[in-house]
């Protein structure tokens, strides 16, 4: 045989060992990926759908768990889910290409484009500021009695914004940063204002048209849509539907629906100069204080010996929460979209990454507020806290959270089990003598019982920890008669 054949079909033979090598070793992640996002939905910990893609190609694309319970339909990957705050990147990109195209100054003033916000907060404030969190402006999310109260009533962009989201400021523009729901609400309205146009009909013509996302929207709460998924919570340990949102509430701050699918179409653009030019992609995409730029997180994240450029954001909404993740310097990317509020989806993704670069993933763990929620229904409070200081600190297999435990006594004090819940937040505050949120939480559930003295005390403590807290304040103002 002649040489330069005998060598051509050595190349030929390695080339082959090489595809089939690296077709294994693919099939073995996918494979690993999929066994520990079904580990997640088996423990309650996630329902809904994933994406994974590596250098630009989808290597997972399925969903889990139920889009409707009640039905008992599965949900797929083009299932619609609702955004929740990952609906935040698309406002700051309509932002930017409005700013690209002259129409809107980053350094332009509130009231340049909303003459009728109150002059002495709309002067002080810039678009960047409200792009990067750093406006002072309130959110409105944190006041618990609207979020319970308000929550269900439509509303106009305009009325919205003069009501809720004209607060007195929490600190003076560009100082600290602090998240912002009425900020990217106001954004909304800015686009609006400076178009003539629905925020809805601009993100459809300026982003989802042009990049083909058929599956994605703004959603209204008066239509119907194919496909999309019911959002969940638990009451003690099942799931039930979640309470109704009026769309119009969330808005530019939150009111997208997509799929997993559509996500990376989205991903896929952003290395692109399709929607957005270098320079104002760059300054999208560059922290400003804690991490944040507009609309996006921008992290470096320790993974082993290597250091990943993480860009993310995170959304949660009555019924839903998801998480995107852009691994950017090696084109990875993973979508999270879970119509389950309860979930650990962070978790799960930091385990997706894990498998990505060839580590072993940390097991899922069992909730140990899901496990107290059973015990509360099958034994009573008393006797379930006995059995929780049994496990609580078996990390091994259980996981304790501040957040999962908070939202068991939110649970609880909703279905008017008022004892049990006071006592569900007393336990948060043993766990967690550290966070401001827990005796703000306390302090409402003890004022519910009758107990103002102890509210009081509980939400002094609270903002002392956190002298930013506006809610926990007007709170306090109430229960001393001020």
């Amino acid at each position: 045989m002649p040489k330069i054949v005998k060598i051509s079909l050595y190349l030929y033979a390695a080339l082959l060992l090489f595809v089939f090598t690296h077709h294994v070793h693919s099939q073995d992640k996918v494979q690993k990926i999929d066994e520990l996002i079904q580990k997640y939905n088996a423990l309650n910990q996630f329902n809904g759908a994933v994406l994974v893609a590596e250098d630009g190609k989808i290597i997972l694309s399925k969903g889990y768990g139920m889009q409707d319970f009640e039905n008992k339909v599965p949900n797929n990957n083009v299932t619609k889910f609702r955004l929740a705050s990952v609906t935040k990147q698309f406002t700051a990109m309509l932002v930017m290409q409005f700013a690209e195209k002259g129409k809107i100054k980053l350094d332009g003033k509130l009231t340049d484009y909303l003459p009728y916000y109150r002059k002495d907060i709309g002067d002080k404030i810039t678009i960047s500021q409200i792009l990067s969190h750093t406006s002072g402006l309130a959110n409105y999310t944190n006041d618990r009695k609207f979020m319970q109260e308000e929550s269900g009533k439509k509303v106009t962009p305009k009325d919205f914004v003069l009501k809720y989201c004209s607060e007195d400021l929490i600190f003076e523009p560009g100082t600290k940063w602090e998240y912002s729901n009425s900020g990217y609400f106001i954004l909304g309205l800015v686009i609006e204002e400076v178009t003539g146009k629905t925020y809805e009909e601009n993100l459809q013509e300026n982003i989802l048209t042009p990049l083909g996302m058929i599956n994605s929207g703004y959603e209204n709460s008066d239509k119907t849509y194919e496909n999309k998924a019911k959002g969940y919570t638990t009451s003690f340990g099942e799931f039930q539907p979640a309470r109704f949102l009026e769309m119009t509430i969330p808005y530019a701050a939150g009111s997208m629906y997509s799929t997993v699918e559509d996500m990376f179409i989205w991903d896929q653009a952003l290395y692109t100069d399709k929607l957005l030019g270098k320079e104002y992609k760059e300054k999208m995409f560059s922290p400003v204080l804690n991490n944040y730029g507009y609309g996006w997180q921008i992290i470096e994240q320790p993974l082993g010996e290597k250091k990943l450029k993480v860009i993310t954001h995170s959304g949660g909404i009555f019924g839903f929460n998801s998480l995107e993740t852009r691994l950017v310097d090696d084109n990875k990317f993973i979508m999270v979209l879970n119509n389950f509020e309860n979930g650990n989806i962070n978790q799960l993704t930091f385990g997706i990454v894990h498998i990505l670069y060839g580590m072993d993933a940390p097991n899922p763990k069992k909730s140990s507020a899901e496990e107290l929620s059973k015990l509360i229904k099958e034994k009573g409070i008393d006797a379930a806290l006995v059995e929780f200081s049994k496990f609580k600190d078996n990390k091994e297999e259980y996981v304790t959270r501040e957040r999962e435990i908070n939202m068991l006594g939110y649970v609880l004090l909703q279905e008017g089990k008022i004892i049990e819940s006071v006592k569900v937040f007393k336990l948060n505050v043993e766990l967690y003598p550290e966070s401001w949120n827990v005796y703000d939480s306390y302090g409402e559930a003890l004022a519910e019982a009758g107990d103002k003295e102890n509210a009081i005390i509980n939400y002094k403590k609270s903002i002392e920890l956190n002298p930013d807290s506006e809610g926990g304040k007007e709170m306090l103002k109430k229960l001393e008669g001020k």
